[in-house]
């Protein structure tokens, strides 16, 4: 989980007089007291209706973006390469009423807020490259 703290001074000849502190997570997710970092290989529980049965399908692949400032308005971006090697994303609103759950699946330790180089990779240099 990546804290970026921000400590500026408002008077640059004064700098103990005040001070604004912003504190943020620029890549990271939180779910049902559950925190999930970019990188981190998730698996999301997606209810929906064929028909009239509803049915679950897991959906197992790589959070690539967390995107939204409020809990209303956040979506997350998670992508996964299919068996004939083509890449499928899936962006998600996490207030999704379809949404059923999301399970961690391997942890990553990522610096980067966004990975969209990943896109441009095969499976095996993805895997190498996201340890």
């Amino acid at each position: 989980m990546l804290i970026k703290t921000f400590v500026k001074s408002i008077y640059p000849r004064h700098p103990n007089k005040i001070r604004i502190s912003i504190t943020f997570m620029a890549n990271s997710l939180s779910y049902k007291d559950k925190t999930f970092t970019v990188g981190s290989t998730l698996g999301i529980t997606y209810k929906f209706k064929e028909g009239e049965k509803e049915r679950k399908q897991i959906f197992k692949g790589i959070l690539i973006k967390v995107k939204g400032n409020s809990p209303q308005t956040r979506m997350f971006t998670v992508r996964k390469i299919s068996r004939s090697g083509i890449g499928v994303e899936r962006i998600i609103p996490l207030i999704s009423p379809f949404l059923d759950n999301i399970s961690l699946v391997k942890k990553a330790a990522q610096q980067k807020a966004k990975l969209y180089y990943i896109r441009n990779l095969h499976e095996k240099q993805v895997k190498a490259k996201i340890k």
